[in-house]
């Protein structure tokens, strides 16, 4: 079975999270809205047959990750620090 990390934001963390990232404009604009995607997509994937990892996102971790690279807090680097988890 191959597995996937997904990367989870926690309902606390959320106004802070939208205030960090630089592609504010693609994201959901509630956690809600934000979690009903997540599940779905989630869901999507286990019927598929993966194994699907919740890698819960610290936020100044991964403010830190983006900052020492020299990259934007975008969707692309979230990818890429819930893959080094």
């Amino acid at each position: 079975m191959i597995g996937i990390k997904l990367a989870y934001y926690r309902k606390k963390d959320w106004k802070r999270f939208l205030d960090s990232i630089d592609d504010r404009e693609s994201m959901h604009d509630t956690w809600k809205e934000w979690h009903k995607s997540y599940l779905k997509a989630k869901n999507d994937l286990i019927k598929e047959g993966f194994e699907v990892f919740d890698i819960q996102v610290d936020i100044d971790e991964l403010m830190k990750f983006c900052k020492i690279r020299g990259i934007k807090n975008d969707g692309k680097a979230r990818s890429q620090f819930v893959t080094n988890k």
